[in-house]
């Protein structure tokens, strides 16, 4: 399956911004379920390219000119595997990814959750199918609502609430995981949902099961990324955000992103499907 990507951010501030620096995950690499066809990221100033500690593709933009806005778009294509092709390559050993993070630190509450799943502790290391059995529990306790946390919300914060998103279900995924003796990790990406829909990014959590990288969206109920295009993985959402920045002056800042995700194939027979019914409407 190809899935074509067009990920927009636009910054604008109430004043102007003399320096601004933003920290861009905004460029997927190549792995064993993903193929990158073709990529361009565009973004103001002087950008730098190099790797983070995780082996993310990072850019570095640099903007040292007066500025009230900037806009950033990451474009491109990529064939995604549809068969379950788990990453077994590792940059930094698993067991990092056991280190736990304020947005990841469990509550007593997750940690009795968990701990529902402990009798099979023994087994989760090798069956992920115990996983995806936390999976499902885990989004039957906190369903999915928008607008109940923000950015900065906890796994505890949103447990807590008992609604959250996919940064969410990640992040209380993962601090379950790593109680359990599991290392996981957040991703950062995309998915395609079925039709034309507009969403800023996703998130889900990979677990090392089996001596490889596994795949949990939560949020959507899969344990498999055939639908999914990675950018980039960290201990929690601060170290695979597609975009972080800093700045000096600006005041008040609104942000509006989104990504356009869809497949090739299907897009390529809507506009044959558009273009037939045009020409019959001609007739």
């Amino acid at each position: 399956m190809k899935l074509s990507i067009d990920h927009i951010t636009d910054f604008t501030y109430d004043t102007e911004v003399t320096h601004s620096i933003q920290y861009l995950r905004l460029t997927p690499q190549s792995s064993a379920g993903q193929q990158i066809l073709n990529w361009h990221l565009d973004a103001p100033g002087s950008v730098h390219r190099t790797l983070d500690t995780y082996g993310n593709i990072l850019h570095v933009c640099t903007v040292d000119q007066p500025h009230q806005g900037i806009t950033i778009r990451a474009q491109g294509t990529a064939e995604i595997s549809e068969e379950d092709q788990p990453e077994r390559e590792n940059r930094i050993p698993p067991q990092v990814f056991l280190r736990t993070s304020p947005l990841t630190e469990p509550s007593e509450a997750i940690r009795e959750f968990a701990r529902g799943f402990r009798p099979a502790g023994e087994r989760l290391h090798t069956d992920r199918h115990a996983l995806i059995e936390m999976m499902a529990a885990l989004l039957e306790r906190i369903p999915y609502r928008s607008g109940m946390t923000h950015a900065h919300s906890s796994a505890t914060d949103a447990f807590a609430q008992g609604f959250g998103v996919c940064q969410d279900h990640s992040h209380i995924f993962i601090a379950c995981c790593r109680w359990l003796g599991i290392p996981a990790r957040y991703v950062s990406g995309y998915v395609d949902a079925g039709d034309d829909q507009h969403i800023a990014s996703h998130a889900w959590a990979e677990a090392w099961v089996d001596d490889a990288w596994y795949s949990f969206d939560v949020s959507n109920g899969l344990a498999t990324a055939s639908h999914h295009l990675k950018l980039a993985h960290g201990i929690d959402y601060l170290d695979a955000s597609p975009v972080r920045g800093i700045r000096w002056g600006g005041g008040a800042e609104n942000m509006h992103a989104y990504a356009l995700v869809d497949q090739v194939d299907r897009r390529t027979a809507q506009s044959k499907m558009q273009r037939h019914e045009q020409q019959q409407a001609q007739q």
